[in-house]
């Protein structure tokens, strides 16, 4: 079996923060007319910047400069009280012998608070890359290839697991296999990511693929 390189993505695939992330913008903006659940399909996956200029379309004005150092804030509050791994999450980590890494659009201090409270930190060590680091946000590949390279992997080898479709797009385009983590079962999976919605199902899809790429070779 080929040893391959296993990069997940933090918010909503490993840790279930998608809808803290939500309310802490209906916290601070009680004028937005909208649920946790229909913020969150609206902007999963997406770079703050531009969730924040929709917001601003959206309300018809323009948000205070200050607005994201309290929205970090807000959510770092709401993270260290209710933040929890995504269910499964641990007990697959602990059945992955691949070297794994985390390639999120946070910045770096958010996803090691985000690991350290839900319990994910010492299955990762300093195996974390941030678009804010690399200066590249999904659906571009940069992030997936910086962490590839990072990790001394061709991208042939790595598999990207996913929750969003900006996710599965940005590994589709730096050449990546992609699963894609979708445990509601409700939206439907980007074309190339390949489907799946319990985290104890992953294990298994990651073997078939370490052996599949070694027929390969």
């Amino acid at each position: 079996m080929t040893t391959i390189c296993v990069i997940f993505d933090l918010d909503g695939t490993l840790i279930d923060s998608e809808g803290i992330c939500n309310q802490a913008f209906l916290d601070l903006l009680p004028q937005l007319n909208d649920t946790v659940a229909s913020l969150t399909a609206r902007y999963r996956g997406k770079k703050l910047a531009l969730i924040l200029t929709d917001i601003e379309h959206r309300l018809c004005q323009t948000l205070p400069s200050a607005f994201e150092a309290r929205y970090r804030q807000r959510v770092a509050e709401l993270f260290s009280h209710e933040l929890k791994p995504m269910p499964g999450v641990l007990e697959m980590l602990e059945h992955i012998s691949f070297p794994k890494c985390i390639a999120s659009s946070g910045p770096l201090l958010k996803i090691r608070q985000a690991l350290q409270i839900s319990g994910l930190a010492p299955y990762f060590g300093d195996n974390i890359f941030s678009s804010y680091e690399v200066g590249s946000w999904k659906p571009e590949p940069g992030l997936f290839q910086h962490a590839a390279n990072a990790m001394g992997f061709m991208p042939s080898q790595c598999v990207v697991v996913e929750d969003s479709d900006v996710g599965i797009e940005a590994a589709e385009a730096a050449g990546m296999a992609a699963f894609q983590y979708m445990p509601n079962g409700d939206a439907l999976p980007c074309r190339s990511g390949v489907p799946f919605d319990d985290m104890s199902q992953l294990p298994l899809l990651l073997r078939h693929f370490a052996s599949s790429s070694n027929q390969h070779h």
